[in-house]
């Protein structure tokens, strides 16, 4: 009997139209694969559009993005060619959805798997690969695509180096662009019911958007299919010129290209946009706060473009947009405002009026009380990094140094139990303190003779080291400066 799964079987065929059965019980995560809803944007979202905007939700798959689809198909249509034999390994080059997604795969169907991902990418997307079990090979992501560094290139010659590899190379993969065909594009139609306007997405290995394109062309050729690029990648350039221009740098992560892929088809685009990371960013965090869709940089970038085409279309129109992945993935750059200060990609803050407040981070807050156990203080400086850790008085909470860390880490060197022993025995001088609302030049001449130090903020105490200062100063606008 046939797995009834979210692809419609083992190999992520469906005939065309027919909603595929899901099993109220699943036997594998595998059959759990596709099938993710759409999920209209609300009236009102933004002024001036009328027609309504679907959101193709695909972060409900199984390991968190649209990239499930294509690692079961390519794994099985390896496995069907016999490119992947029992005990091989998976290698391939991913920016961490693909990744996560094979990871997934290989887990459940027991293949070892190394993942190659570029150094630009959050440490949330590498610690979920490291999670599923994958050998992880970080690589620079500022190095030219034909660099043996770069991390296609190193994915390619680790699966030539090692017997029996299977390298997916979902970038020039054509099973990567048959299996969002199959899956992806079939779903959107039926569940639109054959209505449908337009399609926007952004382009990585260009599978998602091909495929997708593809399968809609074909119900109905008057579908609006538009690409999305970010600044600095080469596929808009390339889909208007025919020419390659040279790549440049940019942070949303996922989509953008500094090579033509082969799973992308730019025959199949009707037009491209170009949005930037800071108004992706924005949105990305808009969409969330607004209806709870928490999605990452590029559910941004796609819906910025999405709004766009929609004014110019009438009430009745339908324009459908990928959300690929969730925003859990980038908690650390799209969603925390110190990552996004420190690269410009929130308005900078004149130097001139800048204080101390503005370059400390948004990071773990403490302090103690001197009749507080020393294992206590130390969970604070250890595991949350609060260094220095004030001491506060039990009435009246005026400052009585901090706890003295030396002496805290000769004591666990000595196996002593932190458990009995009080603050109030380990309490050493505060050193400098500066006032939060201070101006910054203060906590320079400070940190440049000190490693960190105390700040006291309008409701607790907070330390700045000179590491947060080197991210942090970028963040102030002197005159005449370039945002990034």
């Amino acid at each position: 009997m046939a797995s009834t799964n979210g692809q419609g079987g083992e190999n992520g065929a469906l005939p065309a139209g027919r909603a595929p059965v899901r099993p109220q019980v699943h036997d594998s995560i595998l059959s759990a694969i596709g099938e993710t809803p759409l999920v209209r944007l609300p009236a009102g979202f933004e002024p001036g559009v009328e027609c309504e905007i679907l959101l193709k939700v695909e972060f409900t798959n199984p390991s968190g993005s649209i990239k499930d689809r294509i690692a079961l198909f390519m794994v099985r249509e390896a496995e069907r060619k016999g490119l992947l034999k029992p005990g091989g390994r998976i290698v391939e080059c991913s920016s961490g959805n693909t990744g996560a997604g094979l990871c997934l795969v290989a887990a459940a169907l027991g293949y070892p798997i190394t993942i190659v991902i570029p150094d630009k990418m959050s440490q949330e997307k590498i610690d979920v690969l490291r999670a599923y079990g994958a050998e992880v090979v970080v690589t620079p992501a500022n190095v030219a695509v034909d660099h043996p560094d770069h991390y296609t290139r190193k994915a390619q010659q680790i699966a030539e180096d090692t017997p029996g590899a299977w390298w997916p190379n979902q970038y020039h993969n054509p099973d990567n662009t048959e299996g969002h065909y199959r899956s992806t594009g079939a779903e959107i139609w039926r569940q639109c019911e054959g209505r449908l306007d337009a399609f926007v997405a952004g382009a990585g290995t260009g599978g998602s958007l091909a495929g997708v394109a593809r399968y809609l062309k074909e119900q109905d050729p008057t579908v609006q299919v538009v690409g999305v690029d970010p600044p600095g990648s080469i596929l808009a350039d390339y889909w208007r010129t025919g020419e390659l221009v040279e790549p440049g740098f940019y942070f949303v992560e996922g989509v953008g290209e500094d090579e033509v892929p082969g799973a992308w088809d730019p025959e199949v685009v009707d037009d491209y946009r170009v949005v930037t990371d800071a108004v992706s960013f924005a949105m990305a965090r808009r969409l969330a706060l607004a209806t709870g869709i928490f999605g990452g940089g590029s559910t941004g970038m796609n819906l910025v473009a999405t709004l766009d085409i929609a004014r110019k279309l009438p009430a009745e129109a339908r324009v459908v947009t990928l959300v690929p992945d969730s925003g859990r993935a980038y908690l650390s750059k799209v969603y925390s405002e110190d990552w996004l200060r420190d690269w410009r990609l929130l308005p900078p803050t004149p130097a001139a009026d800048a204080t101390v407040a503005d370059l400390v981070r948004d990071g773990a807050r403490a302090w103690v009380k001197p009749g507080e156990t020393l294992y206590w203080a130390a969970r604070h400086m250890g595991e949350r990094g609060v260094r220095p850790l004030p001491v506060l008085e039990e009435e009246g909470g005026a400052l009585l140094g901090v706890v003295d860390e030396a002496r805290v880490m000769e004591l666990l060197a000595a196996g002593e139990p932190l458990e009995l022993l009080l603050v109030q025995d380990y309490i050493a001088e505060a050193g400098p303190v500066l006032d939060a609302s201070a101006p910054w030049s203060e906590a320079l001449a400070v940190l440049a003779e000190q490693e960190r130090v105390l700040v006291r903020e309008p409701d607790g105490w907070a330390s700045l080291e000179r590491r947060d200062m080197l991210r942090a100063l970028p963040r102030l606008d002197h005159g005449g400066t370039t945002d990034v």
